[in-house]
């Protein structure tokens, strides 16, 4: 299970109803954030959110809108005490970005932060979820991340591992990964159930890339900044339209679509979720501070 908390759902400057880009993902006590843009400090102080127990930072690219309030946050926990570990990641060139930020500000932290420059392909560890990187088109360097839970375990059926003459001490062995008379976990078990899977897409325009990285995910966070009858800004600038982005959950076979980065030339965001809806059915258009769980069930809102 995972809760899905959207702090920044706006495009490129705040506006009185949304602020800039942060989205915080909690499994259990651990939160992993996409994106901190200006402000993110302030929306997580008002959430259901503790930023102590962020694990984790994940950085699309380094537009301001996505970047500017990752120094502030970071000073601010050691400020409140941080004594926790914890890893920053982003495009190559991200961390030198970051200690420049940090050496202007001279603010020492009390905490271990690990940054790191990570490229599409790496996956990173973040307790038990890992998050892996995808390539995007922004016009600069880019990239998105989909976050996984582990796979839950089947069930041991008794009775087959029993008729296979398993028993005692033979299943700590086989359950640690070993086997016993040529009989493995899976011979004894129902299949694992899969983990739920969480796609968040940064600023990108369409392309095969993000297609084949969020192939299946239960849940993708893509952008919108516009809506179709400006698709050819959405081209020029690197942009996606919410039309594209439905039109990509439904081919990719996603199990619901989250549309975040509206611009705030759209007075009326129902008309852009209007748009999407009618290609993909399973759309949302969160505001900030709204809040979604994800289960095996599907996604509700909390």
């Amino acid at each position: 299970m995972l809760d899905i908390l959207f702090l920044g759902t706006g495009a490129s400057v705040p506006s009185k109803d949304r602020a800039l880009p942060c989205v915080a993902v909690r499994r259990g006590p651990d939160i992993v954030l996409f994106d901190c843009g200006e402000g993110s400090q302030r929306q997580l102080m008002i959430s259901p959110f503790s930023f102590m127990k962020i694990r984790a930072i994940f950085v699309t690219h380094l537009h301001g809108d996505h970047f500017y309030g990752l120094p502030g946050l970071l000073q601010t926990m050691g400020m409140m005490g941080r004594r926790d570990p914890l890893i920053v990641c982003g495009p190559q060139g991200f961390s030198e970005a970051l200690r420049t930020c940090l050496d202007i500000c001279e603010g020492d932290l009390e905490y271990d932060l690990e940054s790191r420059d990570v490229s599409p392909g790496d996956v990173v560890a973040v307790k038990d979820m890992t998050v892996s990187v995808f390539a995007t088109e922004h016009g600069i360097t880019s990239q998105g991340y989909v976050l996984r839970e582990p796979d839950v375990r089947g069930r041991i059926d008794a009775k087959k591992a029993a008729s296979l003459g398993i028993e005692g001490k033979d299943f700590s062995v086989i359950e640690d990964g070993g086997e016993v008379n040529g009989v493995r976990l899976g011979d004894i078990s129902d299949p694992a159930k899969k983990g739920i899977s969480v796609a968040y897409t940064g600023d990108t325009r369409m392309c095969q890339s993000v297609r084949d990285a969020v192939e299946g995910v239960d849940v993708l966070i893509h952008e919108s900044t516009y809506m179709e009858q400006e698709s050819s800004l959405a081209e020029e600038h690197f942009h996606s339209t919410a039309v594209q982005a439905a039109s990509l959950a439904r081919d990719a076979g996603c199990g619901t679509l989250m549309l975040v980065h509206i611009s705030n030339r759209y007075k009326e965001p129902e008309k852009v979720l209007g748009e999407a809806r009618a290609v993909f059915p399973r759309t949302y258009a969160p505001f900030d501070m709204e809040r979604y769980r994800v289960t095996g069930s599907g996604v509700r809102s909390v």
